[in-house]
């Protein structure tokens, strides 16, 4: 397999359409594998970091025909590489056919070696993947040391045959609280959902959706995803390159004319991804986000597009309340130091004790959302 490294995301059609192919030929298609993803990212963030994350795209020929592709990227020091959306997407791998995984992901590492570009972080890697099996033995052969422990759960809703989603439905039409918080809302008007695929439409209730997002995260003492501006841009950037596609979806419960709570998310390859979320705080009273969630999956259940409704990182537990399913994420870190392998295990499990420590978890957790990390 033939290497070949590009330094910049270019905007080549040809490249992109053969990269998008190449997503589909993953065992999990991602919308945030696609180039339309590692587009947004290198446009939002090379006018808020100075100087910006550093693109490593490195692709895989067999002959002329593209087999893997891994978007990386280096710090300005070129020290630490880590996936180009590590930071943004629920779920970041190298894409390939699984049966050529393997041999792609030792060929990037190879050339990572030779490059002397010595550490390596990879974040929301997923543990159904082909990747996670072979990193540490590509790893070990060119020096490298491996330490993959696990990141997240991923609540989902998996939707199953037409009698399940029936089945389903009927689950989330009688939860006793939803019915209870959709009848609160109706006292204050009529209660509909409403769903913008365009950039036009996206464009005119993101503002609302941001403000909300700010306010909602900020009451209760928290950092929120989009407290960075190029975090906006980046929804806005995503908006604008799937606009006609229907990947994008803001979806919005209505009480009369006004929103009160909204999902900004996308419908990709059979998956209705729930990526960020957000309500008006003067109804939580009434739950609006909950109940959103529960229109959510009705529209699911009713259209036969897609088999899964994820739910997105984190295990808040309103999801538990409909999740039936989950997905886990690995934390791979790749070292040629003996040292900072080390390191890598003492800070996972310091880590993991300062969970026993609510408060400052949520301290460090701020912290890490205020600068976008």
């Amino acid at each position: 397999m033939r290497i070949v490294l590009v330094r910049e995301i270019p905007e080549e059609s040809s490249l992109l359409k053969c990269w998008n192919k190449l997503v589909l030929e993953m065992e999990h298609p991602e919308v945030f594998y696609t180039s339309q993803w590692a587009l947004a990212i290198q446009s939002a963030f090379k006018s808020a970091f100075k100087p910006p994350p550093k693109p490593l795209l490195f692709l895989g020929y067999d002959a002329n025909v593209l087999v893997g592709l891994a978007c990386l990227s280096s710090d300005p020091g070129e020290q630490n590489v880590s996936f180009l959306a590590g930071t943004t997407a629920d779920y970041c791998d190298f894409l390939s056919r699984p049966d050529r995984r393997a041999e792609f992901v030792e060929a990037v590492l190879k050339e990572l070696r030779l490059l002397k570009l010595s550490n390596l972080v990879l974040a929301n890697l997923p543990a159904d993947s082909a990747t996670a099996d072979a990193l540490p033995n590509s790893a070990r052969k060119y020096g490298f040391h491996v330490y993959i422990r696990p990141a997240y759960l991923c609540p989902r809703v998996e939707l199953g045959s037409g009698a399940e989603r029936q089945v389903l439905k009927t689950t989330v039409t009688s939860k006793r609280q939803l019915r209870k918080c959709l009848r609160a809302l109706e006292k204050r008007g009529a209660v509909t959902t409403t769903f913008l695929r365009t950039w036009p439409q996206i464009r005119a209730a993101l503002p609302g959706f941001v403000d909300a997002h700010l306010a909602r995260f900020q009451a209760v003492g928290r950092g929120s995803f989009l407290f960075a501006p190029e975090r906006k841009f980046l929804l806005e950037e995503l908006a604008r390159r799937f606009t006609d596609t229907g990947i994008v979806t803001l979806t919005r419960l209505m009480v009369g004319d006004r929103p009160v709570a909204w999902s900004y998310g996308f419908q990709f390859h059979g998956t209705w991804s729930l990526y960020q979320t957000a309500f008006d705080i003067s109804c939580a009273d009434d739950s609006p986000g909950y109940c959103l969630l529960g229109r959510i999956l009705i529209e699911a259940c009713d259209t036969n597009t897609w088999q899964a409704v994820d739910l997105g990182l984190g295990s808040e537990e309103y999801k538990g309340w409909f999740a039936n399913g989950r997905r886990e994420t690995l934390h791979a870190t790749v070292s040629t130091s003996a040292v900072h392998h080390l390191g890598a295990i003492a800070r996972y499990r310091v880590a993991s004790e300062v969970k026993n420590f609510p408060k400052l978890e949520r301290t460090i957790q701020n912290a890490r959302a205020k600068l976008g990390l």
